[in-house]
């Protein structure tokens, strides 16, 4: 079967997203008070504060879903050189390991000990990696229970977990006081690290050896968002089997329907106070709505490459695409060197051809092309890294 170049042109942008961090959008847009290009431009490349949505966060579910469209083809490569189910079971759990032993280095790497914490994107797609293995090899219907349970089940044991009273001290747990995403009624079960999710990494992040006992993660991220994580990954699969059963047609349909449900039964959730659609908790609401726009990035992708046939300009994000783990790790691990070696061998004033203002979007320019470059000498010599 030919490989689908749409789902690598997905994956790579979602990866150059990430790796353009380093462009530093929201220093530049604080350079220029009132500019609104430089101010919408840093809005995308950061986090909302609590319910909504920009192009960055859009990142993790993204590489989240693809994750499950990739599985019904690996597990269709692997059954086809002879591979049996329990050595490929056997590696789903390796790979789990893996991913989050990785993900907490990686959180780690600027602490005194090891940092154990499990809301690192690897460690989420690790800790849920098993379960959507599993329902790689059942029927359709019985995907669809489980993401049904995995969603209603999580908005129930969250919802019947007791709100905090007008007393509970905010403060006390990170959340400052010029917090303005205070929900009330029946969404304050929802509101940040007075919830079931922070109640539980009180208990289960302190059984691990810490420089300070855990109360809060200051950006309100929980390890059990790995349960809602999964239900993404599992619309990733769904999505997968759609392409894999359908190629060398894309089923144009039947992604741009899921997209559109997705979105629209996301924000209903969240327009009545049912579940407010929050990233940074991945609520299950969430989990729709940002499923849905994987569908129609996936779809938009499919469609110019494997439609229309415009494969040339992707080149550069399919060189990202099928090396996103080592995209992921550079990011991580080589921002520091590169820009601590440009200013060693090119001066401390190399990047500020065009001024102060934009000097870290041109540092950041030059690391992202550094990073690209080291992808694409991987790629010119088949070097993918696999987990």
């Amino acid at each position: 079967m030919a490989r689908n170049i749409g789902v690598d042109t997905y994956r790579g942008f979602v990866m150059l997203l990430m790796m353009a961090e380093v462009l530093q959008l929201a220093r530049v847009a604080h350079a220029f008070p009132g500019n609104w290009f430089w101010s919408f431009l840093a809005y995308h490349q950061t986090h909302v504060d609590w319910a909504g949505c920009s192009l960055h966060d859009t990142i993790q579910p993204g590489f989240s879903f693809l994750v499950g469209v990739a599985l019904p083809y690996s597990i269709a490569n692997r059954l086809a050189k002879g591979a049996t189910f329990r050595q490929m079971f056997g590696h789903a759990l390796w790979r789990s390991l893996l991913l989050v032993a990785l993900g907490i280095f990686l959180r780690s790497m600027h602490s005194t000990q090891t940092y154990f914490t499990f809301e690192d994107t690897l460690t989420q797609i690790g800790l849920g990696y098993p379960f959507l293995f599993l329902l790689g090899f059942r029927p359709p219907r019985w995907v669809w229970y489980a993401l049904a349970a995995v969603l209603t089940g999580y908005w129930l044991a969250w919802a019947l977990y007791p709100v905090a009273g007008p007393a509970f001290n905010y403060q006390s747990v990170g959340v400052p006081p010029t917090w303005q995403h205070h929900y009330s009624g029946f969404a304050a079960h929802w509101n940040k690290n007075s919830n079931l999710g922070n109640a539980f990494d009180q208990w289960f992040l302190n059984l691990f050896p810490r420089t300070a006992p855990f109360v809060a993660n200051g950006g309100g991220y929980l390890t059990l968002s790995f349960i809602p994580t999964l239900g993404t990954m599992i619309l990733g699969l769904v999505a997968g089997r759609w392409l894999r059963a359908g190629a060398p047609q894309i089923p144009m349909k039947r992604l741009l329907i899921a997209g559109a449900i997705g979105i629209t039964s996301g924000l209903l959730l969240h327009v009545t106070g049912i579940c407010p659609v929050v990233k940074r908790i991945w609520t299950p609401s969430w989990t729709l709505f940002s499923g849905g726009l994987c569908f129609l990035f996936l779809a938009g992708f499919c469609w110019l490459i494997e439609v229309k046939g415009y494969r040339k300009w992707a080149f550069p994000l399919v060189v990202i695409g099928m090396n996103s783990i080592a995209a992921y790790l550079m990011a991580h691990l080589f921002e520091r060197f590169f820009m601590d070696s440009f200013r060693i061998h090119l001066g401390q004033h190399a990047f500020q051809l065009f001024g102060t203002g934009v000097e870290p979007l041109m540092r950041g320019m030059a690391v992202l092309l550094a990073y690209w470059l080291m992808l694409f000498w991987m790629y010119r010599r088949k070097l993918f890294l696999r987990i």
